[in-house]
């Protein structure tokens, strides 16, 4: 997800007066220091808050569904070469073929209703919904915390994906539920450090689970709350109303100077263009011709979009879509380690016409009488994202080809995305869980994560509607192997598909501040002990920081 998750809905100052009320009013009791009160977070929610917490639903249930109530089995943390830890999972082997996984849980869990969490569990979830990766034979429960899952071919470099991406449920519940995908699931019941106390539209509360497994965290509730924009949230922080947020402040010395709040910054998201790509899946517009999306991705001036849109707190993206120097080993060509951070109108033009089109009196450029004129949109209060979507339009110009800009309600912004119904739209990827690109190259380019134009993926997020057969068998060959040299020779062939094709254009690295009060609780991830990335809207990394937390002692 993004890491700026707001609209403008209601002027800044009255709408940070409103939260500041409605802060107040869903903590009886409690104030504006000190700890005898909740944890107070925004996680991306905004106004009116939807009361869902069905873990199916990545896009519109609340953020705290992933981790804080429903957990994988490991977790993978995305900042470190680290193994994985365990959380419900204790031990994993794969057969010598990779075609076989067994798993081990932890002895003695319970859900947080009480019932027990077994092997059994495991093995339903594994095989539910949107969790049923098609390669799968079988999933068996052989006794309460062992699970064998079979495969019909080699899973070794989805494990990441296997283990701490699948969202384990509880099978006396959802066995009973027919339509996974519309579900609620309002009264959630699972295995992670907290339950729902209390939901409203503007705010919810969790509280510790007395069932977890680790006993319940010290942090004994926690209210995550719904922002309608990044100045409310920064007001919010300067006067103790809140305690952790996620998002872009140009000025951070803003929010620390008072010596509460805390910050780090680690640029690892990319911020692209995402477009969509392939007539065959039902895209239409100038933006499905290759040779378009080479010119734009010429025609942008990164350095200034870098500086202007980005405070110059963002970082350089690559088009092999590995995050360097982490993943330095996978890329194959050092050409692609850095996207242009200059623009080259002169060879963007070139491109265009050598693919036929012609400039007009206008100045821009189009082909058989029709102009290239392409619709760019991103959510009205993304500041970043408006300013660098203005930024583009201008600097296309530039190179003869027609950007036009705007910008849309969140909702508006998600659903096109959703179902293909776009051209282009400023979009945020999240990196890979380990120091490998494989999830990144299998959710984002391979066509099993698409699906076609009106309909949802539901195997990834392939939203380019991205199709190219080489990328697919590269894929699927690099997640058959532990053989790093056959895995290099897959990726060099997946990384210069894409970085010709460019489904999505890579623009920056996001800046992906986090801002937390080091004065009232303590135990947050530091510079010398990264144990999880300081996010809150990230899934499972945000509860593991949760359950390491303690209040400060006055």
């Amino acid at each position: 997800m993004h890491v700026n998750r707001w609209r403008k809905t209601l002027p800044l100052v009255a709408g940070a007066a409103a939260l500041a009320l409605a802060v107040a009013g869903c903590t009886p009791g409690g104030s504006a220091s000190g700890t005898d009160r909740p944890l107070r977070m925004w996680s991306g929610s905004m106004t009116p808050i939807t009361n869902n917490f069905n873990p199916f639903a990545v896009d519109t249930a609340t953020h705290m569904t992933f981790g804080a109530i429903y957990e994988p089995l490991f977790f993978f943390n995305q900042l470190s070469a680290d193994p994985p830890v365990g959380m419900l999972g204790d031990t994993y082997e794969f057969s010598d073929d990779g075609t076989v996984l067994t798993i081990t849980i932890k002895p003695d869990l319970k859900w947080s209703d009480g019932e027990d969490l077994t092997a059994e569990d495991v093995a339903f979830s594994l095989g539910y919904g949107s969790n049923l990766d098609p390669d799968m034979v079988s999933a068996e429960a052989t006794d309460d915390t062992t699970v064998v899952v079979t495969y019909s071919s080699a899973k070794f470099t989805a494990t990441p994906l296997i283990l701490g991406s699948t969202w384990i449920i509880p099978k006396h519940i959802w066995s009973d539920i027919d339509d996974y995908m519309t579900e609620t699931n309002p009264e959630p019941v699972g295995s992670g450090p907290y339950m729902l106390k209390s939901f409203t539209d503007a705010a919810y509360t969790l509280e510790a689970n007395p069932l977890f497994r680790d006993g319940p965290p010290e942090i004994t509730e926690v209210q995550d709350i719904g922002i309608d924009s990044n100045q409310s949230s920064e007001d919010l922080l300067k006067t103790g109303k809140l305690d952790w947020v996620g998002q872009f402040i140009a000025n951070p010395d803003g929010v620390t100077s008072n010596g509460r709040i805390s910050t780090m910054n680690q640029q690892q998201d990319p911020t692209v263009i995402v477009t969509c790509a392939d007539t065959s899946m039902g895209c239409a517009g100038a933006q499905t011709d290759p040779a378009v999306r080479q010119a734009l991705n010429l025609a942008i001036d990164r350095a200034a979009i870098s500086s202007k849109a980005f405070a110059g707190l963002s970082g350089e993206a690559s088009p092999s879509f590995a995050l360097l120097p982490r993943d330095e080993k996978w890329l194959s060509d050092p050409s692609l380690a850095v996207s242009p951070q200059e623009p080259d109108a002169a060879t963007a033009e070139g491109i265009l016409e050598g693919a036929g089109y012609t400039k007009g009196s206008d100045g821009f450029y189009g082909k058989d009488g029709t102009a290239i004129e392409l619709d760019l949109f991103s959510p009205d209060g993304w500041t970043d994202y408006n300013d660098a979507a203005k930024l583009i339009s201008a600097q296309a110009a530039e190179a003869g080809i027609r950007v036009n800009a705007r910008t849309v309600s969140e909702a508006e912004y998600w659903t096109p995305i959703s179902t293909g119904d776009f051209q282009l739209a400023l979009y945020g990827i999240t990196q890979s869980l380990v120091a490998d690109p494989y999830s990144n190259y299998d959710q984002y380019f391979t066509t099993a994560a698409s699906a076609k134009v009106g309909e949802e993926p539901t195997k990834g997020q392939n939203y380019a509607r991205y199709t190219n057969p080489v990328v697919d068998a590269a894929v699927k060959q690099a997640g058959a192997t532990q053989d790093e040299a056959i895995k290099k020779e897959a990726y060099a062939a997946v990384q210069a598909e894409i970085a010709r094709d460019l489904p999505y254009i890579p623009v920056v690295l996001n800046a992906s501040q986090s801002f937390f009060n080091t004065a009232d609780f303590t135990g947050w991830p530091t510079e010398d002990d990264m144990y999880a990335a300081p996010l809150p809207y990230l899934s499972t990394a945000s509860a593991v920081i949760l359950t390491h937390l303690r209040p400060a002692k006055k």
